[in-house]
């Protein structure tokens, strides 16, 4: 009932190239998540990952899809089959995991909704590949490598598309979406948490506005 046609059609791929960054959220009160996201949609960015990993973050991903028709919202810090099912359940239209694991695979393999393994080597990349999955989440970027990983990855396997997450901002966003294997950044600096403490949707619009004009070369 929650998931439309049109959004089940929505590929991983097409999914990473939404737009060039996607936010990662954590959020502690569900009572702000309808604000957050219409103020980041305002900004032009429509795909949205709240991470499951605060109390509340089932409910806002429910607050989203029921009262923000726009957003695309997603769960992200998926561990287990189990936190998949919820996230689902909850209305989350994509699930992205730091990690992957043979159950997680599985049952992200089970489901009509896009899903995104993460991946921190090669090996790990061959696996995802081997099970199905093509668009990946590289983490944490920065700490296993960042673009000279990137880079040293897409010879050997060209067809992976990639959302790398950690360490990433604005200052360095430009330089991974310029490669030909970056679809998007995952970033959390578009929701700070000072601003989301003062419910600052100006400040956050004015945020995901600036991360929208940001360009990839892929």
């Amino acid at each position: 009932m929650h998931t439309t046609t049109a959004q089940i059609s929505l590929s991983a791929r097409d999914l990473l190239r939404v737009g060039p960054v996607l936010p990662v959220i954590v959020i502690h009160d569900a009572g702000l998540a309808v604000d957050l996201a219409a103020a980041l949609v305002a900004g032009g960015i429509r795909a949205l990952e709240v991470t499951l990993r605060t109390p509340a973050a089932l409910q806002a991903i429910r607050q989203i899809r029921d009262h923000v028709p726009d957003a695309l919202v997603g769960a992200g810090t998926v561990l287990s089959p189990a936190d998949w099912q919820r996230a689902q359940e909850a209305g989350a239209l994509f699930g992205i995991s730091p990690g992957l694991t043979a159950a997680l695979l599985q049952a992200a393999q089970h489901s009509p909704l896009p899903f995104v393994p993460g991946v921190a080597t090669a090996s790990e990349a061959m696996t995802a590949l081997d099970a199905g999955f093509t668009a990946l989440k590289l983490f944490p970027a920065e700490a296993v490598g960042g673009r000279s990983l990137l880079k040293s990855l897409h010879g050997p396997l060209p067809q992976l598309l990639f959302c790398p997450t950690g360490g990433i901002n604005l200052g360095n966003a430009a330089n991974y979406l310029a490669l030909p294997n970056v679809a998007c950044v995952g970033g959390s600096w578009l929701v700070p948490e000072a601003a989301l403490a003062a419910r600052d949707w100006g400040a956050i619009t004015a945020l995901a506005r600036e991360a929208a004009a940001l360009r990839s070369g892929a």
